[in-house]
């Protein structure tokens, strides 16, 4: 079953005169549980195509599916509560707020929504990415790679549809890299999410069930 369904995509800017064709006929389908990686050189289309799913980007032509809801066919209001419910955000810099603590990070999208906490998932989800030591810490005091662990169990907390990583290991080492890669695929499998990833890293993309190359707004 295809989670993401995208047809004849079109996302064009403008910039002064001239129009940037950021994705330019882009068919794509993403199979419900499955991690995907999309990569491609700088300006080639990618966080544009990620933002686009999110529905962060309104399409210039072309049709999103994401979970069976037609992102053309819904207002700003309803955009908002779709990404809410529906999509996980990681990226590259974390986005943690410093003045909550670690549990405090990993349970804000819940609070946003008013939703209560399922205790027994989220002390699964804290103890696989092994920050059950680090829960009453602020985010100053990890480890960036335990700072990205957090932004993970943040972006699963809700039980999300579809998890959108955005370079997610770009300002790492290798070790942490490949630590952090390995936690992705664990947490993916473990419970069974659609994982959709921007990457340079060729070690991360060889994780992935599906490598989507892009170029010049196009796949190739």
């Amino acid at each position: 079953m295809d989670i993401v369904e995208i047809r004849d995509l079109k996302k064009y800017f403008r910039d002064g005169s001239q129009v940037v064709k950021a994705l330019d006929g882009v068919n794509l389908s993403i199979e419900k549980g499955k991690f995907t990686a999309i990569v491609g050189a700088s300006g080639s289309g990618k966080t544009t195509l990620l933002n686009t799913i999110a529905g962060l980007y309104e399409p210039t032509e072309g049709t999103i599916i994401v979970d069976g809801l037609d992102l053309s066919k819904i207002n700003e209001e309803q955009l908002t509560i779709f990404r809410r419910r529906k999509i996980g955000f990681i990226f590259q810099g974390y986005n943690l707020i410093p003045e909550l603590t670690i549990k405090e990070n990993i349970l804000f999208p819940l609070v946003l929504d008013d939703s209560r906490p399922d205790a027994v998932y989220f002390s699964d989800l804290v103890h696989l990415l092994k920050l059950d030591n680090y829960l009453d810490a602020r985010p100053h005091m990890l480890s960036g790679g335990a700072q990205q662990c957090t932004a993970i169990a943040r972006a699963l907390i809700t039980k999300p549809s579809i998890v959108l990583a955005d370079e997610p290991t770009g300002s790492f080492d290798m070790k942490t890299t490949q630590n952090i890669a390995g936690l992705l695929k664990m947490t993916a499998f473990t419970f069974r999410q659609t994982l959709v990833v921007i990457t340079h890293n060729l070690d991360l993309a060889q994780l992935a069930d599906q490598v989507i190359r892009l170029q010049d707004g196009k796949i190739v």
